[in-house]
């Protein structure tokens, strides 16, 4: 099973965490976890991870890690080519290396062109940045392609993307 989450914030200090349950060939998602988080502290340049981190957690500690194959954050593995952790990083390492992190980005960052696969989906002329660890990053990089859907963000990603946004 792969976990794929991500959060959304609002303007009164609180956050929606969604994240679903799926197979990689699956169209619809097996299960979706809702969690709402109140209090969430402000963003601070260059500490994303601590804003965001324990919005994931909150949905992390819902599931029995033991039936994941993967999780895919919203983000990058490495914020350099030396391997400074970004938000899977740290993530990964607060699960005790236990689960595989593949991180999805859709913008890319100047200091890490060596630690990401750039791919294109569907029709698309702008790719997408997959990063990985604890999972071999050309494999993962192969699966986010060829995920369900025919545009650039595969479609079970988008629908997570929407449902953060909704109430």
């Amino acid at each position: 099973m792969i976990l794929a989450l991500d959060v959304h914030y609002k303007e009164d200090s609180s956050a929606k965490s969604v994240g679903v349950l799926f197979e990689w060939d699956d169209d619809k998602a097996q299960q979706v976890l809702i969690e709402y988080i109140y209090g969430i502290n402000d963003y601070v340049p260059g500490e994303f991870y601590k804003r965001e981190l324990p919005c994931l957690l909150k949905i992390i500690e819902t599931i029995d890690l033991n039936s994941l194959e993967a999780i895919i954050v919203d983000g990058y593995i490495y914020v350099d080519n030396l391997g400074k952790f970004g938000l899977g990083g740290i993530l990964w390492e607060t699960l005790n290396q236990r689960i595989p992190v593949i991180g999805l980005a859709k913008t890319s960052f100047h200091g890490n062109k060596e630690t990401v696969k750039e791919i294109l989906r569907g029709e698309s002329k702008n790719p997408l940045f997959v990063s990985s660890i604890g999972f071999d990053l050309n494999t993962a990089s192969e699966r986010v392609k060829n995920m369900k859907g025919d545009y650039r963000i595969p479609t079970l990603l988008k629908e997570m993307d929407v449902s953060t946004k909704t109430e």
